[in-house]
């Protein structure tokens, strides 16, 4: 009994991660397979239910950081990114959504090769950004680092926070990826709802696209142009609106809203 239950156990690991059982028995069209893919993706993972945690989170993930930074840690003011949570006593809270969330993208297998490598790299990437944190930022206004933030010795190596700003980048643009070309895809006769929501996975993946951009710009900036605008922390704003148009996104996947009619 003990052995079967382990050999199940291993059978479904293989499926998850190997996926194998998503390319059984099909046609040899692969456009008419997208809703066969889907079943089996929902049945191998329960994706729906993963899909409504994922983008919850997705839109709740900057709340928390903020709120528990506040409440737990005391910290008068927002850091300057999400990233530079990582230095607070959020620091569990935010390494252990971002691996979560990236081990997730490393067992999606999508409907096709090119969706198998960008969720893997996507999942490599989130995997760099929580386990290579951003350096200590200082406070825009005072100039020192705020008493609620927790010493890293990331400072001693720069290098680290340059990886890390790099995966961070790349990590938006495979999730952005996700919703204006995975999501998108489906049934080939789409139903009213379905190309609803497919308006919705665009603009959600260009809301993402758009804050990325003016994140690079504010960085290629010269220091005496964007020092202003610290005080606003533009970058936490421009990464809370990029994972609220994310976790949206993912609602709206997992069938919260807009849920085809049976």
């Amino acid at each position: 009994m003990c052995k079967s239950k382990i050999q199940a156990f291993f059978r479904k690991l293989k499926t998850v991660f190997g996926g194998k059982g998503q390319r059984k028995n099909l046609g040899q069209n692969p456009r008419n397979n997208y809703e066969q893919l889907e079943r089996e993706n929902k049945l191998v993972l329960s994706y729906l239910t993963v899909r409504k945690i994922i983008g919850i989170l997705g839109l709740l993930f900057p709340l928390i950081l903020v709120l528990g930074s506040f409440i737990l840690g005391h910290c008068c003011n927002i850091q300057i990114s999400i990233s530079n949570y990582y230095h607070t006593n959020m620091r569990d809270v935010f390494v252990g959504y971002v691996c979560t969330l990236s081990i997730f993208m490393l067992s999606y297998k999508g409907y096709d090769l090119a969706d198998r490598i960008v969720s893997a790299l996507t999942g490599i990437f989130g995997l760099v950004v929580a386990l290579m944190p951003t350096n200590l930022k200082t406070d825009p206004i005072t100039g020192l680092i705020p008493q609620c933030n927790i010493w890293c010795n990331v400072e001693r190596h720069n290098w680290i926070g340059i990886v890390h700003l790099v995966a961070a980048g790349l990590f938006i643009l495979g999730m952005a990826y996700f919703t204006l070309f995975l999501f998108t895809k489906g049934e080939t006769t789409p139903t009213p709802q379905k190309l609803i929501r497919n308006k919705i996975y665009k603009i959600s993946g260009y809301i993402m696209l758009a804050c990325m951009g003016i994140m690079i710009v504010f960085f290629a900036l010269p220091d005496s142009l964007t020092a202003g605008l610290l005080k606003f922390k533009p970058v936490f704003w421009l990464e809370t609106i990029a994972f609220v148009a994310f976790g949206f996104s993912w609602l709206v996947k997992g069938e919260f809203l807009l849920k085809d009619s049976v």
